[in-house]
C-alpha cells in the first residue's frame, strides 16, 4: 500500500512539472502574468 501511495505521488509531482515546462516552453506564462495584470488593474478601477 505505501509503495503504491508513493509511486502515487511521484508520477503526480513528474505530470506537474512536465505540464509546468511546457507552459513556459509555449510562453504561456506571459498571458497568465497579463491576464492577472488586467484582473487586478479592474479590481482597485483603474483598467
Amino acid at each position: 500500500m505505501r509503495i503504491k501511495t508513493n509511486v502515487l505521488r511521484f508520477g503526480v509531482a513528474a505530470m506537474a512539472l512536465g505540464l509546468t515546462v511546457l507552459g513556459v516552453a509555449l510562453g504561456q506564462h506571459q498571458e497568465v502574468f497579463q491576464k492577472a495584470v488586467r484582473i487586478c488593474l479592474e479590481c482597485i478601477g483603474i483598467g
